[in-house]
């Protein structure tokens, strides 16, 4: 929920400057609510199952897979809410940036928290004792 907030006002703000629609912006960054909340579940998922250590390259392989979705989900939003493929276009490689940041320091913050990954400890050891 944390990221969606996060990534939601990044997408309004970014749509607003490049379309100069401020409407075209809310629309693009309220749609991106529903679809990104889908993806970014199935992309938690997917993570999930891969074996590979908790690590900086762990999260910065995440963020750039999530990115890859992501600009994908993006460019195809705003190029069917603006009408306009370039527009479309246009959003999705300016939140390349702005996204990869936000999310690798976003990941890194809530790995610290620590917030369910004891679960997942624990069944990584009750998997190796099978």
């Amino acid at each position: 929920m944390t990221w969606r907030i996060i990534g939601t006002i990044d997408t309004m703000l970014l749509s607003w400057i490049i379309s100069g629609n401020p409407m075209a912006g809310l629309k693009i960054g309220l749609t991106e609510v529903v679809t990104k909340m889908v993806l970014y579940y199935f992309h938690e998922r997917a993570w999930f199952k891969v074996n590979m250590p908790d690590s900086r390259k762990r999260h910065l392989f995440k963020t750039v897979s999530w990115r890859v979705v992501g600009t994908i989900d993006t460019m195809i939003l705003a190029w069917i809410i603006t009408g306009n493929p370039t527009t479309g276009m246009q959003i999705g490689l300016a939140e390349v940036v702005t996204k990869m940041l936000l999310y690798y320091f976003h990941e890194r913050a809530w790995y610290k928290i620590d917030y369910g990954l004891n679960k997942r400890r624990r069944l990584k050891r009750w998997k190796k004792m099978l």
